[in-house]
């Protein structure tokens, strides 16, 4: 390894490696905060849906059954913001991408507060998902970027929890706010939080260093950057360099370089991996408190137990990502949403026992949520550079499919009559699919991006 001083005399610096050699610093926590908040806010607006609808159900005077359209609407538009925001961010930024993607769901969160209609709610459900789709991918990868290798799954999945922390403390907030505010009160929460964070991403978050590298971006610019990390490594330092920019294939076009022969089997079973798992989770956060209502809960336990369904995810998010760092990333998820499937089918048997049901719920949110909260460090790890947040945007919206027919077919399913525990246990297929689409990429398309 060289010496700082020789590093100093080199004109020209491997910027990872200075990443890699350089202790975390509180610059790097301080972008860690910010990309949690992001990821915290997008989590509450995404699951404000499933714990609204049986008040909304019930203000209005509408079947459960009517409620399929404004429960999908979002996660519709989630599709649209993911695959339109990645190659938008590999090309113009993603910090850019950020504050517009923001600004979106957090203005459409608030106008949903005050919809009439369910036509109304759908169309603003739907434009309040595109802001939501683009802006959880591109957090992602950009605090991806600033992470040192050694740790980089375990800070990148942690980071990720917020999502999940989101989620559920929009379902333990929803019980209180709701009964005392009304539904309306959930969406004000969500459209106001990350439009005031917006401020804090315009002014002090700083846009990837490897984005600018790449790009060919003001050197001056990515010293300042990386002076906040690393300054006596920096100083004296003219050009910066990272290892993608001698990479094969890195003046190709980002969508075309997922299917490139180095990533084209890696790119399509991530896809499917998100995708059985988003089943699962979608399913459950948009139906389970009106589930759990069906059984004669009351409103406060229902919400109480969606909220503890995604708990979980926190709860697991150390132990996959420092696994991760350690093993095999592939088969550590894999085993995670086997898991799950047992678990949520166990869940679907013990509806007499309130106390175990609740044990389990929330052993079914750590499993599955765990393996979900991992895939877009996954995702990172896999690609390069030049089309990183291309690659973790696609995986998650591509994956939205998912998330549209779990929360689609929740409808269907309580329409035909389906009981809690035929839907619990039927979950066991699409999580056994995402454990084995996950293990067969650790046997055929194991790398990892340098």
């Amino acid at each position: 390894m060289p010496s700082s001083d020789n590093v100093i005399q080199n004109s020209s610096i491997d910027a990872q490696t200075l990443i890699n050699d350089a202790p975390l610093s509180r610059f790097q926590w301080f972008i860690a905060i910010i990309c949690f908040l992001i990821v915290f806010v997008d989590g509450i607006d995404t699951a404000a849906m499933g714990f609204i609808a049986p008040a909304l159900a019930q203000d209005w005077g509408v079947d459960r059954s009517q409620l399929g359209p404004v429960m999908s609407a979002a996660l519709g538009g989630m599709i649209f913001g993911a695959l339109l925001s990645g190659p938008a961010a590999d090309r113009y930024g993603r910090k850019l991408v950020l504050i517009l993607s923001m600004v979106v769901f957090g203005g459409f969160s608030l106008a949903s507060a005050y919809a009439g209609s369910l036509d109304t709610l759908v169309i603003l459900r739907f434009l309040t998902g595109v802001g939501l789709g683009a802006a959880m991918p591109n957090a992602t990868t950009l605090f991806s970027e600033y992470c040192p290798d050694r740790v980089r799954s375990l800070l990148v999945t942690c980071m990720f929890c917020g999502y999940n922390l989101g989620m559920a403390t929009g379902g333990f907030i929803s019980g209180w706010m709701i009964p005392a505010y009304g539904w309306h009160s959930l969406f004000l929460l969500g459209g106001w939080a990350p439009l005031i964070l917006t401020v804090l991403v315009i002014f002090v978050l700083p846009e990837s260093y490897r984005f600018l590298i790449v790009k060919g971006g003001n050197a001056e610019k990515v010293r300042r950057i990386l002076s906040r990390i690393a300054p006596e490594r920096v100083k004296g330092a003219t050009q910066f360099h990272v290892p993608e920019e001698k990479s094969q294939g890195a003046n190709k076009n980002s969508l075309a370089m997922l299917f490139s022969a180095k990533y084209a089997k890696g790119t399509l079973l991530l896809w499917l991996t998100y995708f059985m798992g988003l089943v699962v989770i979608y399913l459950l956060t948009s139906w389970l408190p009106t589930l759990m209502r069906e059984t004669g809960a009351s409103m406060e336990r229902a919400t109480f137990i969606g909220g503890l369904f995604q708990f979980g995810g926190v709860v697991s998010a150390l132990f996959v990502g420092w696994a991760m760092d350690r093993f095999n990333p592939n088969r550590v998820i894999a085993g995670f949403y086997f898991v799950a499937g047992v678990f949520a089918f166990a869940v679907g048997q013990s509806l007499g026992n309130p106390t175990l049901l609740a044990i389990l719920i929330l052993c079914a949110g750590i499993a599955i949520n765990g393996a979900q909260s991992a895939m877009p460090a996954l995702s990172a790890r896999f690609y390069q550079t030049q089309c990183r947040a291309t690659g973790v945007a696609w995986m998650s919206g591509i994956g939205r499919f998912g998330a549209v027919f779990g929360a689609w077919v929740g409808a269907i399913l309580l329409g035909n009559n389906w009981t809690f525990t035929d839907i619990l246990s039927m979950l066991l297929i699409p999580a056994t699919a995402a454990a084995v689409a996950v293990f067969v990429k650790s046997l055929v398309s194991h790398t990892d991006a340098t």
